[in-house]
Protein backbone atom coordinates (compact mmCIF):
# COMPACT_ATOMS: atom_id res chain seq x y z
CA UNK A 1 0.00 0.00 0.00
CA UNK A 2 1.41 3.43 -0.89
CA UNK A 3 1.11 6.48 1.38
CA UNK A 4 -2.03 7.87 -0.28
CA UNK A 5 -3.86 4.55 0.21
CA UNK A 6 -2.65 4.33 3.81
CA UNK A 7 -3.80 7.88 4.52
CA UNK A 8 -7.27 7.21 3.09
CA UNK A 9 -7.58 4.00 5.12
CA UNK A 10 -6.31 5.74 8.30
CA UNK A 11 -8.87 8.51 7.83
CA UNK A 12 -11.47 5.72 7.99
CA UNK A 13 -9.91 4.51 11.29
CA UNK A 14 -8.70 1.24 9.68
CA UNK A 15 -6.55 -0.40 12.39
CA UNK A 16 -4.47 -2.40 9.89
CA UNK A 17 -3.65 0.75 7.94
CA UNK A 18 -2.75 2.54 11.18
CA UNK A 19 -0.42 -0.32 12.11
CA UNK A 20 1.17 -0.23 8.63
CA UNK A 21 1.62 3.54 8.84
CA UNK A 22 3.19 3.20 12.27
CA UNK A 23 5.58 0.48 11.10
CA UNK A 24 6.56 2.53 8.05
CA UNK A 25 7.26 5.81 9.86
CA UNK A 26 8.07 4.91 13.48
CA UNK A 27 11.83 4.48 12.91
CA UNK A 28 12.16 7.86 11.18
CA UNK A 29 9.99 9.64 13.75
CA UNK A 30 11.86 7.93 16.61
CA UNK A 31 15.03 9.59 15.31
CA UNK A 32 13.23 12.95 15.50
CA UNK A 33 12.03 12.16 19.04
CA UNK A 34 15.54 11.17 20.15
CA UNK A 35 16.87 14.56 19.06
CA UNK A 36 14.45 16.31 21.43
CA UNK A 37 14.51 13.90 24.38
CA UNK A 38 17.48 13.11 26.57
CA UNK A 39 16.23 9.67 27.60
CA UNK A 40 15.06 6.91 25.27
CA UNK A 41 12.03 6.28 27.48
CA UNK A 42 10.92 9.91 27.05
CA UNK A 43 11.45 9.61 23.29
CA UNK A 44 9.28 6.48 23.22
CA UNK A 45 6.57 8.35 25.12
CA UNK A 46 6.80 11.18 22.60
CA UNK A 47 6.62 8.67 19.73
CA UNK A 48 3.51 7.09 21.25
CA UNK A 49 1.82 10.44 21.88
CA UNK A 50 2.75 11.64 18.41
CA UNK A 51 1.13 8.70 16.67
CA UNK A 52 -2.01 9.09 18.79
CA UNK A 53 -2.16 12.70 17.64
CA UNK A 54 -1.52 11.67 14.04
CA UNK A 55 -4.35 9.14 14.07
CA UNK A 56 -6.76 11.64 15.62
CA UNK A 57 -5.74 14.50 13.32
CA UNK A 58 -5.06 12.66 10.06
CA UNK A 59 -8.33 14.02 8.69
CA UNK A 60 -6.72 17.47 8.65
CA UNK A 61 -3.94 16.33 6.29
CA UNK A 62 -4.89 17.93 2.97
CA UNK A 63 -2.55 15.95 0.75
CA UNK A 64 -0.58 19.07 -0.10
CA UNK A 65 3.10 18.89 0.68
CA UNK A 66 5.11 15.99 1.99
CA UNK A 67 3.25 13.58 4.26
CA UNK A 68 6.49 12.80 6.07
CA UNK A 69 6.98 16.55 6.58
CA UNK A 70 3.46 16.78 8.05
CA UNK A 71 4.25 13.91 10.43
CA UNK A 72 7.54 15.49 11.42
CA UNK A 73 5.86 18.83 12.24
CA UNK A 74 3.47 17.02 14.57
CA UNK A 75 6.36 15.42 16.46
CA UNK A 76 8.37 18.64 16.66
CA UNK A 77 5.31 20.59 17.85
CA UNK A 78 4.55 17.93 20.44
CA UNK A 79 8.17 18.02 21.65
CA UNK A 80 7.91 21.80 21.96
CA UNK A 81 4.61 21.53 23.86
CA UNK A 82 6.25 19.10 26.28
CA UNK A 83 9.22 21.43 26.65
CA UNK A 84 6.93 24.39 27.39
CA UNK A 85 5.16 22.38 30.08
CA UNK A 86 8.50 21.48 31.60
CA UNK A 87 9.57 25.11 31.32
CA UNK A 88 6.56 26.17 33.35
CA UNK A 89 7.45 23.65 36.04
CA UNK A 90 11.11 24.47 36.51
CA UNK A 91 11.44 27.92 34.90
CA UNK A 92 14.70 26.85 33.23
CA UNK A 93 14.73 29.41 30.45
CA UNK A 94 13.82 32.35 32.67
CA UNK A 95 16.71 31.64 35.03
CA UNK A 96 19.34 31.33 32.34
CA UNK A 97 18.07 33.54 29.50
CA UNK A 98 19.02 36.77 31.24
CA UNK A 99 22.55 35.54 32.02
CA UNK A 100 23.07 34.18 28.52
CA UNK A 101 21.69 37.23 26.74
CA UNK A 102 24.09 39.46 28.67
CA UNK A 103 27.24 37.38 28.08
CA UNK A 104 29.48 37.75 25.07
CA UNK A 105 28.45 35.38 22.33
CA UNK A 106 31.78 34.60 20.75
CA UNK A 107 34.71 35.34 23.06
CA UNK A 108 36.94 35.37 19.97
CA UNK A 109 36.68 31.61 19.44
CA UNK A 110 35.89 30.05 16.07
CA UNK A 111 32.16 29.57 15.53
CA UNK A 112 32.49 26.19 13.81
CA UNK A 113 32.11 22.79 15.35
CA UNK A 114 35.03 20.45 14.92
CA UNK A 115 35.14 17.87 12.16
CA UNK A 116 32.98 14.95 13.33
CA UNK A 117 33.35 12.61 10.36
CA UNK A 118 35.32 10.08 12.41
CA UNK A 119 32.88 10.01 15.32
CA UNK A 120 30.02 7.49 15.09
CA UNK A 121 26.67 9.18 14.40
CA UNK A 122 25.08 7.63 17.50
CA UNK A 123 27.81 9.16 19.67
CA UNK A 124 27.14 12.60 18.19
CA UNK A 125 23.39 12.20 18.78
CA UNK A 126 24.10 11.12 22.37
CA UNK A 127 26.13 14.30 22.90
CA UNK A 128 23.20 16.36 21.62
CA UNK A 129 20.78 14.50 23.91
CA UNK A 130 23.09 15.26 26.87
CA UNK A 131 22.84 19.02 26.36
CA UNK A 132 20.80 20.92 28.97
CA UNK A 133 17.12 21.09 27.87
CA UNK A 134 17.12 24.72 26.70
CA UNK A 135 20.34 24.31 24.74
CA UNK A 136 19.12 21.04 23.19
CA UNK A 137 15.80 22.51 22.05
CA UNK A 138 17.37 25.62 20.51
CA UNK A 139 20.17 23.59 18.89
CA UNK A 140 17.71 21.12 17.33
CA UNK A 141 15.36 23.84 16.09
CA UNK A 142 18.21 25.81 14.53
CA UNK A 143 20.23 22.93 13.03
CA UNK A 144 17.66 20.25 12.20
CA UNK A 145 14.48 22.26 11.69
CA UNK A 146 16.41 25.17 10.09
CA UNK A 147 14.49 27.86 11.97
CA UNK A 148 15.91 31.33 12.49
CA UNK A 149 16.68 32.62 15.96
CA UNK A 150 13.76 35.03 15.59
CA UNK A 151 11.39 32.10 14.89
CA UNK A 152 12.85 30.09 17.77
CA UNK A 153 12.49 33.03 20.13
CA UNK A 154 8.83 33.46 19.16
CA UNK A 155 8.11 29.74 19.58
CA UNK A 156 9.75 29.53 23.01
CA UNK A 157 8.72 32.93 24.31
CA UNK A 158 12.30 34.13 24.82
CA UNK A 159 14.38 36.97 23.40
CA UNK A 160 16.20 36.45 20.12
CA UNK A 161 19.51 37.16 21.89
CA UNK A 162 18.75 34.35 24.35
CA UNK A 163 18.17 31.94 21.46
CA UNK A 164 21.49 32.94 19.87
CA UNK A 165 23.28 32.65 23.18
CA UNK A 166 21.82 29.22 23.97
CA UNK A 167 22.79 28.01 20.51
CA UNK A 168 26.32 29.36 20.96
CA UNK A 169 26.62 27.69 24.35
CA UNK A 170 25.28 24.40 22.96
CA UNK A 171 27.88 24.52 20.19
CA UNK A 172 30.60 25.32 22.70
CA UNK A 173 29.60 22.36 24.89
CA UNK A 174 29.48 20.07 21.86
CA UNK A 175 32.83 21.38 20.64
CA UNK A 176 34.41 20.54 24.01
CA UNK A 177 32.89 17.05 23.99
CA UNK A 178 33.96 16.46 20.38
CA UNK A 179 37.51 17.67 21.14
CA UNK A 180 37.70 15.20 24.02
CA UNK A 181 36.45 12.33 21.88
CA UNK A 182 38.72 13.18 18.95
CA UNK A 183 41.66 13.37 21.36
CA UNK A 184 40.65 9.95 22.71
CA UNK A 185 40.34 8.48 19.19
CA UNK A 186 43.65 10.00 18.11
CA UNK A 187 45.32 8.54 21.19
CA UNK A 188 43.96 5.07 20.35
CA UNK A 189 45.07 5.49 16.73
CA UNK A 190 48.62 6.47 17.78
CA UNK A 191 48.78 3.52 20.21
CA UNK A 192 47.85 1.12 17.39
CA UNK A 193 50.63 2.46 15.16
Amino acid sequence: MDDSQLIIACKKQDRNAQQALYERYAPVMMAVCMRYCKEEEAALDLLHDGFIRIFTQIGSYSGKGSFEGWLRRIFVNLALENFRKEKQKNRFLEEYSYQMANETENNGEPDDLLDIENIPREEVMEMIRDLPPGYRIVFNLFIFEELSHREIAQMLGIKEAASRSQFFRAKKMLKNKISTILHHYNGKYNEQR
